[in-house]
């Protein structure tokens, strides 16, 4: 009995003293492994959403499809993401992580057994709608998941490493899959096929990344009836979320214009067909953004949105001079610092919106900017493939340069009407 008590004495000494901290710091190892594999799945399963980018031109030679084609195509993409979003991508809070992430990644490998299977235009449409859907459910898992698993490695720590791989993994990955896909299409046989089977792969490893990660939501036994993201644009500051809107607007058409029709007007206005240099562009265009929107980390949000602002302004007037005077060296330029103000606006714009909104609101009011920043993705880069049906790029360029100046102008008043924020 004495020798007993003995042992259940030594053994909660153990479990409480300083071989029990052990345990603690083999789980804290544990979540920050997680977040590098959880790191390594988030890059690669937005790399993979941008893949087509450099093969854009290659598919408008072999099929015959026009810049307006291309366009619908980018289209379908922001769809699914949209319809994801709306429907999807909240559920991680209830069901966990891990249980979300493992089927968005699963569906986007779907998307490249098809992208795998034909060049026809069905297929393409439902294969980017399937990416959609993935990269809807990705974006905000993997964030919180990043956050959370963060948090459990490093407890109280400062948040600026989760800032800074999440940014990267997401605005960067952007860039890495067009680079990626660039060089294999340019110097691998098979360009519309092997970077697809090398994203395929590189998703199943993604799938198992995931699937040895902690999970960091509790399972709840009972859960609330579902329903989808609820969202909402109106927080008492109109002029406050529509100029933030506005921006999300501005920056996403940046990005739509550098994903979808750029690499086709380097190959045809610029007379640059090599696919590698495409992809390097979309490359440095978003690492651009990732950079800035890391660098610009402490500072508050009226100094973002000031440098967003000049920047993309400026940036996008480089991009249409480089593209009348067929400068690809002024082009890389405007798209570099476009890139630039775009992230830095962007990041601006989520900052006002998380303020303005109530805590019980905020993932209504940011379904809202999301969805209006996903607009801007689409409708500017479909409308341009219309305009250059009846007239010269370079015109139609000229014009979505103005009405983004425009745009852009708007942005600044609707900003100098309410208090200065921090």
């Amino acid at each position: 009995m004495t020798q007993s008590i003995s042992a259940a004495r030594e053994r909660r000494a153990a479990s409480t003293g300083p071989r029990g901290a052990a345990p603690r710091r083999a789980g804290a190892r544990r979540h920050g492994v997680g977040f590098s594999l959880v790191a390594f799945a988030f890059l690669t399963a937005m790399a993979f959403s941008t893949v087509p980018t450099p093969l854009y031109p290659l598919y408008m030679a072999k099929d015959g499809f026009s810049t307006f084609v291309v366009t619908l195509v980018f289209a379908a993409y922001a769809v699914g993401v949209v319809i994801s979003l709306v429907l999807a991508g909240h559920v991680s809070d209830r069901v966990g992580r891990k249980k979300t992430l493992v089927p968005a990644i699963g569906l986007e490998l779907i998307a490249a057994v098809l992208f795998l299977t034909s060049t026809a235009l069905p297929v393409l449409l439902v294969a980017r709608v399937v990416t959609g859907l993935g990269v809807g459910m990705v974006t905000a898992t993997a964030t919180a998941h990043l956050h959370e698993l963060h948090a459990a490695h490093r407890p109280g720590a400062s948040t600026q490493r989760f800032e800074l791989v999440s940014t990267a993994a997401n605005i960067g990955g952007l860039g890495v899959g067009p680079l990626v896909s660039g060089v294999l299409a340019q110097w691998v046989t098979g360009p519309l096929r092997t970077p697809y089977l090398v994203f395929a792969v590189l998703l199943l490893a993604a799938m198992a990344a995931v699937a040895l990660t902690p999970e960091t939501v509790e399972e709840q036994f009972v859960r609330p009836a579902y329903r989808p993201q609820r969202v909402s644009l109106d927080h008492g500051d109109r002029a406050g979320f529509t100029a933030a809107a506005a921006a999300s607007f501005a920056s996403f058409a940046v990005f739509g214009l550098f994903t979808s029709v750029a690499p086709g007007f380097v190959a045809g206005s610029l007379h640059h067909p090599s696919r590698a240099l495409a992809g390097l562009i979309v490359f440095a265009v978003f690492g651009a953004a990732a950079a800035a929107q890391s660098l610009t980390i402490r500072l508050g949000t009226a100094a973002r949105r000031g440098l967003g602002l000049a920047a993309q302004a400026v940036g996008v007037a480089a991009l249409v001079t480089g593209m009348r005077t067929a400068g690809l060296t002024t082009f890389l330029a405007g798209g570099i610092v476009a890139g630039v103000g775009a992230g830095v606006l962007f990041k601006a714009s989520v900052g006002t919106v998380a303020a303005l909104a109530a805590p019980a609101e905020r993932s209504e009011a940011l379904a809202g900017l999301f969805l209006i920043a996903y607009l801007g993705l689409t409708a500017p880069v479909v409308g341009i493939g219309l305009a250059a049906r009846s007239f010269p790029v370079t015109t139609v360029m000229t014009w979505f340069a103005g009405l983004l100046w425009v745009l852009l102008g708007a942005v600044a008043v609707l900003a100098r009407r309410r208090p200065a924020d921090a």
